[in-house]
């Protein structure tokens, strides 16, 4: 501009500048007789400054003082977008605009009372363990699917499997499923693919074992302890831990009992075990990314009456006083951490409880709320 200003033709400064010659005509244009430091430089749309349907600024400010009168003075209560359009086709008002058309001008002009729900992003697979959120560490979740019956009448109970960060997947239908049915399944799984570090199950009794007595260790814990497979339990009426579990629960159903009809066990079996095959064939890649799992140990042998050695993590949520339930006692926790998660921690060797807060929000900060002494008492076997 400076030069255009001192004589230089249009072409000659477009030539020099290495502009086109229309650019610098709008510049031009733009600037006219004001002084350069005051002139908007900033690129603008070509268009117009106004969109050409955009409703009247009249329009609009009747919208928002009907808003304002409906809120303060309207018998029926109401203030939102179908009550203003009411309104306005109540007083014969002209080119009313439509439902949307209202909400985006009381949008505009921040006339909402309610405020967008904030999405936050979801906290990484397994965030309640520190390791497996850091990828390095692999859990295995396991779960039953109840209540299938073949035609004729028979019954039949499904013990899935699904590992967290691999997505290595199985399936075992069986009339019914006990603690020695899940046994001898989480030993065929593990025997072939490895050992993950955890194995997370919910808390029916064939996992965790029978509830009406304290201190009790089922079959399947000790099981896992043998094997250096930490057992955890989900807490009870909480959705998102057994999620990947849960998933594909509902898969097996629509991919495998749903989709075919069964004429016996083993054929549903048959049909599982091709759907199985196929899952792990697709998930191949995935699998191969997973963390390491341990070989299972060759001169391994189960003896549920062996000293119980490790640790098993339960996690739950605190009661009002800021306790926790855990194993049929009541520990005092914190009571500044009400109806709260924690992930309590039953180290067997050390002989004490470690409880760590857990908020979903802020899945990296777990501080240590308490530590509990608690021995497991050595109950003689039944003969």
């Amino acid at each position: 501009m400076v030069a255009l200003r001192k004589g230089a033709s249009m072409r000659s400064v477009a030539r020099q500048f290495g502009f086109s010659l229309l650019t610098v005509q709008r510049w031009v244009q733009r600037a006219q007789d004001s002084r350069l430091d005051r002139v908007e430089w900033h690129n603008r749309p070509a268009g117009p400054h106004r969109a050409a349907n955009r409703v009247a600024r009249a329009m609009e400010d009747l919208i928002l003082n009907l808003r304002q009168q409906l809120r303060d003075h309207s018998d029926l209560g109401e203030f939102g977008a179908a009550a203003i359009r009411r309104e306005l086709l109540q007083q014969n008002t002209s080119d009313v605009p439509s439902l949307p058309t209202i909400n985006r001008i009381l949008r505009r002009y921040g006339a909402f009372d309610a405020h967008r729900r904030v999405r936050r992003p979801p906290p990484p697979r397994g965030w309640y363990l520190p390791d497996v959120a850091a990828e390095h560490a692999e859990l295995d979740q396991f779960d039953t699917v109840s209540g299938l019956v073949i035609r004729g009448g028979t019954e039949v109970e499904v013990l899935n499997a699904i590992s967290l960060h691999g997505g290595l997947v199985g399936s075992w239908p069986y009339p019914v499923i006990l603690a020695i049915t899940v046994r001898e399944a989480l030993l065929e799984h593990w025997c072939v693919w490895g050992l993950p570090t955890y194995a997370q199950f919910d808390n029916d009794t064939i996992f965790q074992g029978p509830h009406q007595y304290p201190d009790v260790i089922g079959s399947v814990i000790r099981l896992c302890l043998s094997l250096s497979v930490v057992p955890v339990f989900a807490p009870p009426r909480e959705s998102g831990f057994q999620a990947a579990i849960e998933s594909f629960n509902g898969r097996w159903q629509a991919k495998v009992w749903a989709r075919f009809q069964h004429e016996s066990l083993e054929a549903l079996q048959s049909r599982s075990t091709k759907y199985v095959i196929a899952c792990r064939k697709k998930a191949a890649v995935r699998m191969e990314a997973a963390p390491e799992r341990r070989l299972f140990p060759e001169s391994w042998q189960l003896n549920l009456k062996s000293p119980l050695k490790g640790s098993i993590i339960f996690l739950r949520r605190t009661t009002e006083q800021g306790k926790v339930h855990l194993l049929g006692h009541t520990f005092e926790l914190d009571p500044m951490w009400p109806h709260r998660l924690v992930r309590c921690e039953v180290d067997l060797d050390a002989k004490f409880i470690s409880c760590y807060a857990l908020r979903r929000r802020e899945p990296h900060w777990q501080p240590l709320l308490r530590q509990i002494p608690y021995v497991l008492p050595q109950k003689r076997s039944k003969k």
